[in-house]
């Protein structure tokens, strides 16, 4: 490796193999060239900024320290998984994350041997790496397990859960806490950095050992005593007793940003042996962008930017977003009942809730990252009299389905499920999409679920699920802008079930859930054209359905399509069923069904994942001409 001092050190650097061949009074000088290198990136595609910020200390310590890939290393989200990728030989491609075909936003298995674990959602990373440090034990193996979690992450119960499992098996696995709010931390100084260097070292360790096989000769009573004396003597030192208690020997806190504090501290935990370690570790998010370190939000998620400046690159919108809409709608159905409850976990900003919580501070609850608490939080509320919003993104609802089934269903509780990124949602890819909403909603009995076409449609369905108070109900709709429809002034409650008749036509039928409206519309228009007239109709309701819509269209039509934006088993297949029952298919009609396709679709535009997915315009329109025997059509002869 050249050591010529105007060869920037991150160019000598193609893996993490050569950043441990560097001398450790080099790191500071790499994490600077680091830092910088992936702010330049991240100002040309957009994306996650000020989690890998605060990390890139942090980040280049753990490869310097661990082996890594044989070591494994686990990060929680990802969002801060940035300068790890550009260490880990991807610093040639980080101008195309989160595009199509290019790098994941987050780590990916299939993308890297040093990504050991993907990861999109939080909270994962102690019960992945337990499992990884548990197979290794039964392999008898020797390699470190190391998970990097945020504090944030640390309000979900699963990672709680894990570290007492952890506490419980004693398996040797190293978690480090990265707190990078002082949310948990004391001030951080050269006291703190010494007792850390001194409660992680081998000496220490051995000695406490020593200590404890002398207390076990102790009766009971005294061993226990013991015990607590010494994990409460430290926990007055650093803050660790929750921890211990979890069964983790606690080290910190330590600063995240100097290298001469934390290089010993993940040497010394590299090389102990027992049980399961935690390490604290105390960063800044944004460290080392002035932009980012003064901004609420420390930059958590950008556009392209510039970085002289700041100034973020964000088109000017052509229409309210769906997430405005839906904030603006509840904020006017609060104002006409204070019994209207917000909640969100962990997403003020992006469920929109921060502008609620501005006028209704007392009727918005912030959970934190806990959705299975959430919905059974929404439902407690309910059994009060209570009219609880729960407005969480579909791809995280996954988390809490128990809750939704047994907390919420099971007692008809009036919570009213407010999903926004519902479909296909862009650069954070299959991790994030909703795809999956419509079908696990719809198999529940008492569940009324929606789906907007338009935002004047979403503020519609807020003022109906305000209304229904006779059981649960949810509605869908999607990340970005709406169509540019003219919004009412007031939502006006929909009758339950009851879905539009859009246009009428005659040979074909386009019957649409959600946004795919538009898209419907406009391959009707197409097929008009090649002189076949088209009724399209909006659903509105996935469940109930309107049977008596749905009959109609079946008789009076020669082809019944059916589109959506979620996956096999949802608003198609119970269509396909209610047919089926009635004998509507048994008198010559065509039913095709257009859904997501049976796989998970990489990050790209909407748009371009839409077309994978088979889900436009023109897709409606060969899908029809096929029903009708028009074989012969290619995709040169459709428009759209």
């Amino acid at each position: 490796m050249s050591d010529k001092p105007d060869t920037p050190l991150l160019d000598q650097i193609n893996f993490p193999a050569d950043v441990r061949k560097l001398n450790a009074e080099q790191l500071p000088a790499l994490a600077d060239e680091l830092r910088s290198d992936m702010i330049y990136n991240v100002s040309r595609t957009g994306g996650h900024l000020g989690a890998g910020l605060g990390v890139v200390e942090l980040t280049t310590a753990i490869h310097f320290v661990f082996n890594t890939p044989k070591d494994k290393l686990i990060w929680d989200v990802g969002h801060q998984c940035y300068p790890h990728k550009i260490l880990t030989g991807r610093r040639d491609r980080m101008n195309t994350i989160r595009k199509g075909d290019g790098l994941a936003g987050f780590t990916k298995r299939k993308e890297s041997d040093y990504d050991p674990f993907g990861a999109g959602h939080s909270s994962t990373s102690i019960s992945a790496s337990l499992g990884m440090a548990v197979a290794r034990d039964l392999n008898k193996g020797s390699e470190n397990v190391i998970a990097v979690i945020g504090d944030g992450a640390m309000s979900a119960g699963m990672a709680y859960e894990a570290m007492n499992n952890a506490g419980a098996l004693n398996s040797r696995l190293i978690v480090i806490l990265n707190d990078n709010d002082m949310s948990i931390a004391p001030p951080v100084g050269a006291m703190s950095a010494y007792l850390a260097r001194l409660l992680s070292s081998r000496s220490y360790l051995n000695l406490r050992d020593f200590a404890k096989n002398i207390v076990k000769k102790f009766p009971r009573p005294i061993s226990s005593r013991a015990k607590k004396a010494e994990e409460y003597a430290r926990g007055m030192a650093t803050g660790g007793t929750l921890f211990e208690e979890l069964g983790f020997y606690y080290v910190g806190p330590v600063d995240g940003h100097n290298m001469e504090h934390l290089l010993p501290v993940l040497e010394n935990v590299r090389d102990a042996t027992g049980g399961p370690i935690l390490v604290h570790v105390v960063t800044k998010k944004g460290k080392g962008y002035t932009h980012a370190e003064n901004a609420a939000d420390k930059y958590h998620g950008v556009s392209t930017f510039d970085v002289g400046t700041g100034a973020q690159n964000k088109s000017v919108p052509k229409a309210p977003s769906y997430t405005g809409v839906f904030a603006k709608a509840l904020i006017n159905e609060a104002r006409k009942d204070d019994k209207i409850i917000a909640i969100n976990a962990a997403m003020p900003s992006g469920t929109g809730l921060d502008k609620f919580a501005e006028e209704f501070p007392d009727r918005c609850f912030d959970v934190g990252i806990a959705e299975q608490h959430a919905v059974t939080f929404a439902a407690g509320l309910a059994c009060e009299g209570y009219k609880p919003f729960a407005a969480i993104y579909s791809t995280f609802l996954q988390r809490a389905y128990d809750q939704v089934v047994h907390d919420v269903a099971v007692q008809n509780l009036p919570v009213r499920f407010a999903i926004d990124r519902a479909g296909l949602v862009g650069a954070d890819g299959p991790t994030h999409a909703g795809s999956f909403d419509v079908t696990y909603l719809s198999s529940l009995p008492n569940m009324v679920v929606m789906a907007a076409a338009d935002e004047a449609e979403l503020t519609h369905m807020i003022a109906t699920a305000a209304a229904h108070d006779s059981g649960p109900s949810a509605v869908r709709y999607p990340r970005g802008e709406g169509v540019g429809i003219e919004l009412p002034e007031d939502g006006i409650a929909l009758e339950i079930g009851k879905g539009r008749i859009v246009r009428e036509g005659k040979q074909i039928a386009i019957l649409s859930l959600g946004t795919r409206l538009e898209q419907s519309l406009k391959a009707a228009d197409d097929l008009a054209v090649k002189g076949l007239t088209c009724t399209v109709a909006d659903a509105r309701f996935a469940k109930p359905l309107d049977h008596e819509m749905i009959r109609k269209l079946a008789l009076e039509h020669e082809v019944l399509i059916t589109i959506e934006e979620g996956a096999i088993g949802g608003f198609g297949s119970h269509i396909l069923d209610y047919l089926s029952n009635e004998g509507l298919m048994e008198q010559g009609l065509k039913v095709r069904t257009l859904k997501l396709p049976d796989i998970f679709i990489d990050q790209d535009s909407p748009d371009e994942m839409y077309k994978k997915a088979g889900l436009m315009s023109s897709d409606i329109v060969r899908t029809a001409l096929h029903a009708l025997g028009h074989n012969d059509i290619n995709s040169s002869q459709i428009n759209g």
